[in-house]
């Protein structure tokens, strides 16, 4: 007696089909998992033994093997315990074989028979709909997350004896979810007009949400880096249908989503604390997951005292930074966790936080703040567009009682910006914003005249810059240029992005 139950598993964030096939022979007593199982999987068959016991059920007092194909993918998780008990009561007769079409089962089992939540169900949605499968058994609290995908049923299991009712034809399924909308309208958070002062750097955050640039904030403890950064995601646009379901795969796969949770509206802000792990940071481990810079994807990576992480930890953002995408090799398997976001650090001056400061004494010597600084690679440094003074704020401004810019009214700008991006690229999809430009884009859209032209030299020579720093200051350039409304780049909008590589004219000073 042989029986087949479609399923899915997940490898990075997509996933692939699998098919468990059921063989009941005779034999001893005994069950057999074959097609590369992990012993998550292996488990399964003392939860689906107890689960159909439990409900009711006998477990066939025969060889039982199970067949997971493809057979040379190896196989992780619980999900397979719902389709697997379904199998050896199709394969017994207790289920009709007819009544597995056009079906897939995802699902972990209870020793009762109580199905419970799994990782990863949306990308197995997204894979029904491209494979035409047409309904789709989730766990009841997956099934929020599963109907986000038009076009596929969404049938949620709280038992396993409810299962089979279904299959049996005893009941209807009870639950349809209707598919979930982008609401344009995130609920509000934190706003820039709670922040007193801070005007240059507000004007350099608002000129990296408008293109997507990576921020460098340096200031004295207290000055405001991270209260002005957790107000980014404010500024930045609402994300489309297709921005809020790539992020919540990511969060669908890396077991992030709140039980009955549905589809995440509002970009990510992620921060890290300075004690991470390059697995924990970019994503990996023995059975890889994703990473804080695939939790940021399509939102902001914080990353605060950016000195204190370990440098290997820091050296690892580098691809993703700069590619947008974390590749992770393993012996086994080779998986890629999308990575694109906004990465914006602060620091201290230096160890004691108050070198340069008008107020402090700082008690570090000239050796100590260069070590300081130095944990920071010039690689990594290249890849980031604004270096930020934000210096502790005076009396008047802490005292000063008028209220501040709200973010709405930057996120206007911010909006109006990203529109003329959106047009300027509308023949490259792969490029949403200026920061993404390719050297062949910057030529063609960073044109600058003879007097741009002297200026970038004159910065050339003095900051030291790299060719990757030379093509950010085009870049930011051209983005200054969009929050203007201007056509072309002029010569007020390159001396204000030369102006955000202060670091650069630091390391000339240090040497």
């Amino acid at each position: 007696m042989l029986a087949q139950v479609t399923s899915g598993a997940v490898a990075g964030v997509d996933a692939y089909p699998v098919r468990v096939e059921v063989d009941i022979a005779a034999g001893l007593p005994s069950m057999t998992v074959v097609g590369l199982p992990e012993s998550s999987v292996r488990e399964g068959r003392e939860r689906v033994t107890a689960a159909l016991v439990n409900c009711g059920f006998r477990v066939p007092p025969r060889r039982i093997t199970v067949n997971l194909a493809p057979a040379d993918v190896r196989k992780v998780g619980s999900a397979f315990d719902l389709p697997l008990a379904i199998g050896i009561l199709t394969a017994d007769g207790v289920v009709p074989p007819g009544r597995l079409e056009g079906l897939c089962f995802v699902g972990e089992l209870g020793l009762d028979g109580e199905v419970r939540m799994v990782r990863g169900v949306l990308p197995v949605a997204v894979r029904c709909r491209e494979t035409g499968i047409r309904s789709l058994v989730v766990p009841a609290g997956n099934a929020r997350e599963a109907a986000i995908v038009e076009g596929v049923r969404v049938l949620p299991a709280r038992t396993l004896a409810d299962v089979v009712a279904y299959l049996r034809g005893e009941t209807v399924a009870p639950f349809r979810e209707t598919a979930q909308r982008v609401s344009v309208e995130a609920p509000p958070g934190p706003d820039y007009a709670d922040v007193k002062g801070q005007n240059h750097a507000k004007r350099a955050l608002e000129i990296a949400a408008a293109g997507q640039h990576n921020v460098l904030l340096v200031g004295p403890p207290g000055s405001g880096k991270s209260m002005l950064a957790r107000r980014l995601p404010g500024i930045l646009p609402p994300m489309t249908r297709d921005e809020a379901i790539q992020v919540t795969k990511i969060y669908s796969v890396a077991g992030r989503l709140r039980p009955g949770g549905g589809l995440i509206v509002e970009r990510p802000f992620r921060a890290p604390h300075h004690t991470v792990s390059d697995a924990g940071l970019v994503g990996g481990g023995t059975l890889p997951r994703p990473g804080e810079a695939s939790l940021a994807h399509n939102g902001v990576l914080f990353v605060d005292e950016l000195p204190e992480f370990r440098r290997h930890v820091l050296e690892s953002l580098r691809q993703p930074l700069e590619d947008g995408f974390v590749n992770i090799g393993r012996s086994r398997v080779s998986l890629t966790y999308p990575a694109r976001f906004m990465f914006v650090a602060a620091m201290n001056p230096c160890p004691c936080g108050y070198y340069g400061a008008d107020r402090a004494q700082c008690i570090c010597h000239a050796g100590a703040v260069q070590r300081y600084r130095s944990r920071i690679s010039g690689p990594l440094l290249d890849r980031i567009d604004l270096h930020v003074d934000v210096p502790a704020l005076r009396e008047h401004q802490l005292t000063d009682e008028r209220p501040s810019e709200p973010s709405v009214t930057i996120r206007d700008r911010v909006l109006a910006a990203r529109q003329r991006q959106h047009h300027r690229f509308r023949d490259a999809p792969a490029t949403f914003a200026n920061a993404q430009m390719e050297p062949s884009a910057i030529r063609r859209h960073c044109a600058i005249d003879r007097s741009g032209e002297a200026l970038l030299r004159g910065a050339i020579r003095r900051l030291g810059l790299s060719a990757r720093a030379y093509h950010r200051v085009l870049r930011l350039a051209r983005t200054i240029a969009d929050l203007d409304l201007a056509e072309r780049i002029e010569v007020k909008h390159l001396a204000e992005a030369v102006q955000y590589r202060s670091w650069d004219r630091r390391r000339i000073g240090e040497r």
